[in-house]
């Protein structure tokens, strides 16, 4: 594919992310003041103004790795990687409307815990594709991981 070819395959990628970050952000929005700020939360909560730098790291090695997997892959060889990046990105837009939105922590839980399994596949499907995509991956797994771990404390510190 020439080069016109990739930037377009990129920008396609950055634009799927930067769609489930604005469904995020919009449910994440709906909950933060009031309900959020007045949860008891454990005392490793990270601060309000982490998250916004540390998602978009996150959202940005993402795309990058889903566009390394995309532009590297012989005919159809991308379909199973993407799809379940594609899974993954779904889910991810899911957790933070059932979270903030809904501010049903415990539904918000059983969707991270899927997220997180989701995350899991595409790392796995994105390593044996190129390595550095599945590598890209895993700061985002390590940054789930630890929101689950939050997210269960705080669903039984509220219960």
């Amino acid at each position: 594919m020439d080069a016109k070819g990739q930037v377009v395959r990129l920008l396609l990628c950055l634009v799927a992310v930067a769609v489930a970050a604005a469904i995020g952000g919009l449910g994440t929005r709906a909950g933060v003041e009031g309900w959020y700020t007045g949860l008891a939360k454990p005392s490793w909560t990270p601060p309000a103004w982490l998250f916004g730098p540390v998602w978009t790291i996150l959202y940005a090695s993402m795309a990058v790795a889903a566009w390394l997997v995309w532009r590297s892959a012989r005919r159809g060889g991308a379909m199973r990687p993407l799809a379940a990046f594609a899974a993954q990105l779904v889910l991810n837009a899911v957790w933070p409307v059932v979270f903030f939105g809904l501010r049903m922590p415990g539904l918000a839980f059983a969707a991270i815990v899927a997220l997180w399994a989701a995350i899991v596949i595409t790392v796995v499907l994105f390593w044996r594709s190129v390595p550095t995509a599945g590598l890209l991956m895993l700061p985002y797994l390590g940054w789930v991981t630890f929101a689950a771990g939050l997210n269960l404390a705080i669903w039984r510190m509220n219960a």
